[in-house]
């Protein structure tokens, strides 16, 4: 039996595993998207992945941390196929044991995704009858392709060209397919319906932008962005509902037409997420334009026994706000649709999310959502508890120096030291600067906006040439003072004074 070259097995099994994605992908685009079997690998990748590792990828990659993870399962595909057709250089059964158990691999994560429609299970079985075929017929045309015969030659490379092609052609079929849904139509609508709304007053002097902080509300194109979603969910207002259901003495079936028809406020929340560490990037803030929960439950009517908000993305993802919080007066916790003047962009949870001021976002802020239960934190957990995470998610007072940057090198004389502060639903009272292990300094504070937002402040100094440490430490209206204790994120955020060094010169 022929034996064929490294160069030629390697191409067969490439192509092969080409094909399988491309196949499974273009299915997925007409069936559900989400069945991608590349993606529910990678989802379900996700949903495996141990804390620290996870905290690992966000805290050294940030929001590029998904791209870090496809690019990874890229690299191994690959590898993984040029194993299968070196294996196979003799005879195809290696390759396509391996090539089975991949799509075997796909289809138990399509199976296993919370959000599973029936129909998505032909997306990985696709991939996997394609692959196997694909694999066997370019291992069968390879057969003379190291020999002198020339029309053997010629057969493998057109049909090469042809799986190659077909690659290509399945692959961005698929990827235009899942685009056919004309969101920025839909966004573009909704904007529209923004037109006149008055936002809330920002005072004059709310931040101190021109020292480096922030500017006080985040565009919403810097805005950060943690989940667990490797592609976006692509979804037209016009298509979406929501089910409030549970606990409750009405269940309530709302499509985006009845959200819209009913009082809508704007309100300036500033959001973090538990991932922060400390003196992180992972806290914004804007003003979101939606439905206050309190008035949306009040319809449905809330059982004296439920004590929690369960609320589940159609991606699979679900978070669990308490009762108490959602109903809470004194925080205008919100059903979204609305982001600075605009609809939501579709990274943020188009057509609509829920935002809860002063919980962190893996227990409050469901974007894309459709379904909200009313249910007990005993009966029911949310997607980051049995994955360590705490059930009830309180945001922690917290502070960040913005600049000096750490290990910047400034000119002698005077230095501005500024950042930032929050302490959601209780607000900032003051923040102190400590320079170079001397006393505790009260900062300047920008002007407050609520008890829901971040506040700016500022320290003036006058400074020799040397290196220099400054801490900060915030102080919220309960008379609360930051932990200099330095815990991780988990399980429910992270603790510690913020440190920087830096030189005059």
């Amino acid at each position: 039996m022929e034996q064929r070259s490294l160069v030629t097995s390697v191409a067969v099994g490439v192509l092969g595993v080409g094909a399988a994605l491309a196949a499974g992908d273009l299915v997925a685009a007409f069936v559900d998207a989400d069945a991608s079997p590349f993606l529910a690998v990678g989802n379900t990748a996700i949903d495996l992945t141990p804390l620290p590792l996870k905290d690992f990828a966000v805290r050294t990659f940030g929001t590029y941390d998904k791209v870090v993870l496809l690019s990874g399962m890229g690299a191994f595909l690959l590898v993984a196929a040029a194993i299968a057709g070196v294996l196979s250089r003799r005879r195809p059964l290696p390759g396509t044991v391996l090539a089975v158990l991949l799509g075997l691999l796909g289809v138990a994560a399509v199976l296993g995704r919370p959000n599973f429609t029936p129909l998505g299970v032909l997306a990985p079985v696709a991939s996997l009858i394609v692959g196997v075929t694909v694999f066997r017929w370019l291992h069968r045309l390879s057969g003379t392709v190291d020999t002198v015969d020339g029309p053997g030659r010629r057969r493998f490379l057109l049909g090469s060209l042809g799986a190659l092609a077909g690659i290509a052609v399945a692959g961005v079929g698929g990827r235009l397919l899942v685009g056919r849904v004309d969101v920025a139509g839909s966004r573009d609508k909704v904007t529209r319906m923004f037109a006149g709304r008055v936002p809330p007053r920002i005072p004059d002097g709310a931040d101190f932008a021109r020292d480096g902080t922030p500017s006080f509300l985040t565009p919403n194109p810097q805005f950060y962005r943690v989940d667990t979603a490797l592609a976006v969910p692509q979804l037209r207002a016009e298509d979406w509902s929501l089910r409030v259901h549970g606990l409750v003495d009405r269940e309530l079936h709302l499509t985006f037409a009845d959200v819209m028809a009913m009082d809508l406020v704007t309100r300036t929340i500033t959001m973090t997420c538990v991932s922060n560490e400390v003196g992180g990037p992972y806290v914004s803030t804007a003003n979101f334009t939606g439905v206050l929960l309190r008035d949306l439950l009040a319809r449905a009517g809330v059982r004296p026994e439920a004590d929690q908000v369960l609320s589940s993305s159609v991606d699979g993802y679900s978070a669990g706000s308490p009762v108490v919080d959602v109903l809470d007066p004194r925080r205008d916790a919100m059903l979204a649709v609305g982001m600075n003047g605009e609809a939501l962009p579709p990274e943020h949870g188009f057509p609509a999310r829920l935002v809860v001021p002063g919980i962190y976002g893996y227990a409050s802020a469901t974007k894309w959502v459709h379904d909200i239960e009313l249910t007990t934190f005993a009966a029911k957990r949310q997607y980051w508890v049995p994955r360590g995470y705490s059930e009830r998610a309180p945001i922690k007072t917290e502070s960040r120096i913005d600049v000096p940057q750490g290990l910047q090198a400034l000119p002698n004389g005077k230095v501005v030291v500024a950042g930032i502060a929050w302490a959601q639903t209780r607000g900032i009272a003051k923040v102190e600067v400590r320079m170079d292990g001397g006393p505790w300094q009260e900062a300047d504070l920008a002007a407050g906006v609520s008890a829901e937002t971040w506040r700016m402040w500022r320290k003036e100094y006058d400074l020799k040439p040397g290196t220099h440490t400054v801490i900060c430490r915030a102080t919220d209206t309960t008379g609360y003072t930051q932990t200099t204790g330095r815990v991780g994120p988990i399980p429910d955020g992270a603790t510690g004074l913020h440190t920087i060094v830096f030189t005059t010169a």
